[in-house]
């Protein structure tokens, strides 16, 4: 979103990541019988003012440039590594290993996700990733599986409302020679006293079952556009299956000389598409106070008192995001795709796309924040 790439464009990869990533911000709602119940752009009133658009990226790439970028600044990676325990004194804090080593220094910062050690062994040990009762299947598949017409076609954003979730599709390079497909729906929790095995059960089904499964999600989907994920279904080898979790908002971020960034801190569903900016609003905004030589512990509670509401206003609006996702009836489906059609119209006519609190999420600078 414009908020964070205006951020990795101070961080100087914006333009090699524009290189590597899909910058189409068009959106294609289709209705399930395969007609069209909207078309606009996600982030137009949002890059006229900021001159930021959007992009749609692989994890793989976007790693690769970071990296490449902390090569080229001299900072040590060190890889391997297990945290096992974290001391503080007066003025110090100390991060211990499994193989035995440890580091010590002014202060720790955990960005270490939603399964954060860091937060599981101090910051908050009774803070623990939620079930959202959303689940993910999705995969990559090579454009050229699919009609040239298609490929055109799946160059933005598409998203098909289906009974059992929402099924989307885009391409996610700078070439589009990759299209990315997923379908977000409802999966229960599994019924198993230990959860992570219980997952792999349910990962195992849902993987091995996924062309079946897709193509009965699709069966009613129609006209050209139903022939045309029904082909990118019938070209997909391999899926991966996500359960999503979160963190509640609630939970406490520092402790002493420890502080959580990111997922660590504020894990979300994906459904607003702001959780990777999220993370870079945190840290721009942290080295902003820390340049003012405040004590720590008053930078980081200046850095809960800014960032708490931020985050929940996007966290509420992913959570809102995902009621769309919910498996429904044939009634349901077409309340839905109605409700959507009316918004598309809307957001068109009366110009909520440019001054809806969307638009202004989007346009948000952190650097801009008064501190």
């Amino acid at each position: 979103m414009p908020n964070g790439l205006r951020l990795l464009d101070r961080l100087g990869v914006y333009s090699e990541l524009k290189e590597r990533g899909s910058s189409h911000s068009n959106m294609t709602i289709h209705s399930i019988n395969g007609g069209v119940l909207g078309r606009k752009d996600m982030v137009a009133a949002a890059k006229e003012q900021t001159g930021y658009g959007y992009m749609r990226i692989k994890r793989t790439d976007l790693l690769d440039t970071l990296l490449k970028a902390v090569a080229e600044a001299g900072i040590a990676l060190h890889y391997n590594k297990s945290l096992i325990s974290i001391t503080e004194s007066a003025d110090s804090v100390t991060a211990t290993f499994s193989d035995g080593a440890n580091d010590t220094a002014n202060f720790l910062l955990g960005c270490d996700g939603i399964h954060s050690a860091v937060r599981r062994l101090h910051v908050d040990p009774d803070q623990a990733p939620v079930y959202t009762g959303m689940s993910g299947l999705g995969a990559l598949v090579s454009a050229s599986c699919v009609s040239e017409a298609a490929r055109q076609e799946m160059r933005g954003m598409n998203v098909t409302m289906t009974q059992e979730g929402m099924f989307g599709v885009m391409t996610c390079t700078a070439s589009d020679d990759e299209i990315q497909w997923f379908l977000s729906k409802e999966v229960p929790l599994p019924d198993s006293e230990d959860a992570r095995n219980g997952w792999e059960l349910r990962r195992r089904d849902e993987v091995e079952g996924f062309k079946s499964q897709a193509h009965k999600t699709l069966k009613d989907a129609g006209g050209e556009w139903g022939d045309n994920l029904r082909e990118l279904i019938g070209n997909t080898t391999a899926v991966k299956f996500y359960p999503i979790y979160k963190l509640p908002t609630e939970g406490r971020w520092y402790k002493g000389r420890t502080l959580l960034l990111g997922d660590a801190a504020h894990a979300m569903p994906p459904h607003a598409g702001q959780g990777v900016s999220m993370a870079f609003e945190d840290a721009f905004l942290l080295a902003r106070l820390l340049e003012k030589e405040l004590s720590l512990g008053n930078a980081f509670k200046q850095f809960d008192d800014i960032r708490r509401p931020r985050v929940e206003e996007i966290a509420n609006r992913s959570s809102g995001n995902a009621k769309m996702r919910r498996k429904t009836g044939p009634w349901g489906l077409w309340l839905k795709e109605t409700g959507l059609w009316l918004f598309m119209q809307g957001a068109w006519a009366f110009g909520m796309d440019r001054w809806g609190s969307e638009t202004q999420q989007m346009v948000y600078d952190i650097d801009e924040v008064s501190i």
